[in-house]
């Protein structure tokens, strides 16, 4: 990543919100685990990091082919025929057409388990980040996974915590609430009479994650070899940034970091509008995990649900500054604000779950994202390409002012009021303009970090959620009530990037 020159000012240190804050006051014995969590996190993410960068990279040795040929017989059985009648075609002189690669990445995510479901589902959210017939392609992923069977979850959680079920809870539902890919959850009530959530991770997903991520990378690197479609896709790209997400996704143990930061940084920054699940810390384990359970809908049901209580423009404007202040204020955000993890409770307000996904930046990223978002309210797209630059998404040596050009033309063929800002901008042009940036950087060859992709995908989300709930509003008013949000709150850490970074 590119480093700006001068001091940035720090980010907020979260042991020290920890003991500032009040907000596990009501929560027995959670304040003295979350500082051991936050005292060990960083190290502990940094192993994953390194593991899903050894498992992500396309490989010949041992483990690379002993994992293809472990899970190649099940993909086979669903691959051959289109590979089979792909081969007869080649062999008559047909042209194959251009989806072709597309059509077996499908073949393959229905051939394979839970890693390939889950590849699927990550596909099929990541609207402006692949082609938007990728996206379309795997849709059917979101509710794909079928439910344990019946006792699996009572058997897993005995083994994990050596005592029956009935002797942690008064009542629990054997009926799932949900099922995933990664695992499902179940209703339960303590016997103190705290309603919880019970996550339960699907029986060796760990290792079959490992395994299936090896033979992912060499999937897509000889892809990228054999389609055009492929490479522009950045599949191997992609695969990189879906091992690091999902290594995390699977520890249960780092979604409970993540509760308790985004708790930490929302009660700082006085976010009395939004309600965050809170670990239960002995019930705290990688592949069996207990929470509260908050209440709510998914946000596309809400003003159905609470038609009296809800009022979209304020949710739209809490939304907005709410999702940019954990970023650049405290450094990290919820990293998947899709409506099954955005819920509107009966007062009109957020409870967040699922927060398996997080984004983490330090310093110099943040005043990165600053600079983006400045050039995106001063309508420049050269300070917008500076700070996805400083970011470390464009390298030091591109010609911005040849990215301008290309990615100006691009906004103008998708409206040209965009840019001059004469007409409204709706959801659908602020979402077409984020997918017309993160193209650019794609058919470039630019590899976007990790964190970047999740902030780009909250501001596509951030773009379903008006459309949900605020369809007539026009977003160009945001901006200036945003940025005076900003400045009134935090003049000095500003001020400080403001003087670096223009």
């Amino acid at each position: 990543m590119q480093t700006l020159s001068v001091a940035v000012p720090p980010l907020p240190d979260m042991i020290t919100l920890l003991d500032e804050s009040s907000c596990f006051d009501d929560s027995p014995g959670l304040r003295d685990t979350a500082r051991l969590w936050l005292a060990r996190g960083p190290g502990a993410r940094a192993k994953v990091g390194r593991e899903a960068v050894s498992l992500a990279r396309p490989s010949l040795r041992p483990k690379s082919l002993q994992a293809v040929g472990r899970t190649g017989v099940d993909l086979a059985r669903g691959v051959a025929p289109g590979l089979r009648d792909d081969a007869r075609r080649k062999v008559r002189g047909e042209t194959l057409e251009e989806g072709t690669a597309l059509r077996h990445v499908q073949e393959l995510v229905k051939a394979g388990g839970s890693t390939y479901i889950k590849l699927g589902q990550f596909i099929s959210t990541a609207q402006g980040l692949l082609p938007d017939e990728w996206v379309e392609a795997f849709g059917w992923c979101r509710d794909t996974a079928a439910p344990l069977r019946p006792g699996t979850v009572e058997k897993r959680f005995e083994r994990r915590f050596e005592v029956p079920v009935e002797a942690v809870f008064s009542e629990f539902d054997p009926n799932p609430l949900g099922s995933a890919s990664i695992g499902q959850v179940h209703a339960a009530t303590m016997h103190d009479g705290t309603s919880v959530v019970v996550k339960f991770r699907r029986p060796n997903l760990r290792r079959t994650f490992s395994r299936d991520l090896r033979s992912m990378a060499l999937a897509a690197a000889a892809a990228e070899k054999a389609s055009k479609s492929a490479r522009v896709a950045n599949l191997t790209g992609f695969v990189d940034l879906f091992a690091q997400l999902v290594l995390e996704e699977v520890d249960f143990r780092f979604e409970a970091v993540n509760q308790v930061e985004i708790a930490l940084a929302s009660d700082a920054a006085g976010h009395d509008y939004a309600i965050y699940p809170r670990p239960i810390p002995h019930l705290t384990s990688e592949d069996v995990f207990v929470m509260t359970r908050v209440e709510g809908v998914p946000y596309t049901q809400a003003l159905e649900t609470y038609p009296d209580v809800v009022d979209g423009e304020r949710l739209l404007n809490l939304a907005i500054q709410g999702t940019l202040e954990h970023m650049i204020a405290y450094g990290l955000f919820h990293g998947d604000l899709h409506a099954g993890n955005v819920l509107i409770n009966s007062k009109g307000d957020f409870s967040l779950i699922d927060f398996g996904i997080a984004g983490r930046i330090n310093a110099d990223q943040r005043a990165a994202t600053v600079q983006f978002l400045v050039g995106f309210g001063q309508n420049s797209i050269p300070l917008q390409l500076k700070g996805i630059q400083a970011f470390g998404a464009i390298p030091p040596d591109a010609d911005l002012d040849a990215l301008a050009l290309e990615l100006e033309r691009s906004l103008n063929a998708v409206d040209p009021t965009f840019l001059s800002r004469e007409g409204e901008m709706t959801v659908d042009k602020l979402g077409a303009a984020l997918a017309s940036i993160i193209k650019l950087l794609a058919t470039n060859g630019f590899t976007l970090p990790k964190e970047l992709v999740l902030f780009f995908k909250n501001l596509l989300y951030l773009n379903g959620f008006a459309a949900a709930l605020a369809p007539d509003i026009n977003l160009f008013t945001q901006i200036e009530p945003t940025f005076n949000y900003f400045v009134s709150k935090y003049p000095m850490e500003l001020g400080q990037i403001m003087n670096e970074i223009m």
